[in-house]
């Protein structure tokens, strides 16, 4: 199944891209399940992400591998492709993009996943659409302008 969510925001689509960091990723994740960062090599090519999801009862955890990134003059992007999943992914390949436009940048997550099996990919489309539907106000906030003159002043 395949998701695609797009952002736009107010900074230049390089600034945005530096910015996409650890910090940024914490701030992204919603309040269920908690998450705990384990390791972050950064959004090269071969870098790992490993997060550990808490599901209460047990935790699970997501190992994310690097496997691509381009960087043009129309946008830049990453991929991260999952490794180790929680029991309910099988596949795992998200595309962080930010395209250039002339005042700002969008930002695009574009998310392919399959679970075990083909209903269940029915069912967790909705989850999974919401969670990441919960970033943009973040994307937007985070990227305002005039946050960003504020901390540099």
């Amino acid at each position: 199944m395949k998701i695609s969510i797009k952002t736009k925001v107010e900074q230049n689509y390089q600034e945005v891209y530096r910015q996409f960091d650890q910090n940024l990723l914490m701030k992204l994740n919603p309040p269920f399940p908690p998450v705990k960062l384990l390791q972050y090599d950064g959004n090269q090519k071969g870098n790992k992400v490993i997060l550990e999801l808490n599901f209460i009862f047990f935790k699970q955890e997501w190992e994310s591998l690097i496997t691509e990134e381009v960087e043009t003059s129309e946008s830049t992007f990453f991929i991260d492709e999952g490794v180790r999943l929680p029991f309910f992914l099988k596949y795992w390949k998200h595309q962080h993009l930010i395209e250039n436009k002339e005042e700002g940048a969008v930002i695009v997550d574009n998310i392919e996943f399959k679970t075990p099996f083909l209903l269940m990919d029915y069912l967790m489309y909705p989850t999974l659409y919401l969670q990441f539907l919960y970033r943009k106000p973040i994307y937007r906030k985070f990227f305002r302008i005039s946050t960003l003159k504020s901390v540099s002043s």
